[in-house]
């Protein structure tokens, strides 16, 4: 399964990091124009925080065809999340979309 036909966890949970994450921020990297601030240590993803989450850097629709417009300079939350494991099954769950085959599978071997 690959993320960019899914976007299940870019549109499920709050991606929450330490400031210093952002370029604000010495050595930082994920743009600050795209988060907000939770409290004085953390920020947030703009749009991951509302009821309906939905992270502002992306793109295309969830279940279909997704691109992080921010890859490269993603935070590192979203670097450990890795397709098929329990939190890109957990936010598949939540949005109605099945869980990926197993790795190396394809569809039609299921």
């Amino acid at each position: 399964m690959e993320c960019q036909s899914c976007g299940a966890c870019c549109a499920h949970f709050r991606v929450s990091f330490y400031w210093t994450e952002a370029d604000d921020a010495p050595g930082g990297i994920v743009p600050v124009a795209l988060t907000r601030q939770l409290n004085a240590h953390q920020r947030c993803m703009a749009g991951t925080s509302s009821r309906t989450p939905r992270c502002a850097a992306l793109e295309g629709e969830v279940g279909q065809w997704v691109g992080c417009r921010i890859y490269a300079q993603r935070p590192s939350v979203c670097r450990e999340v890795t397709p098929g494991d329990p939190q890109c099954l957990k936010a598949r769950a939540a949005l109605g979309l099945d869980a990926p085959p197993a790795q190396g599978t394809s569809p039609q071997d299921q």
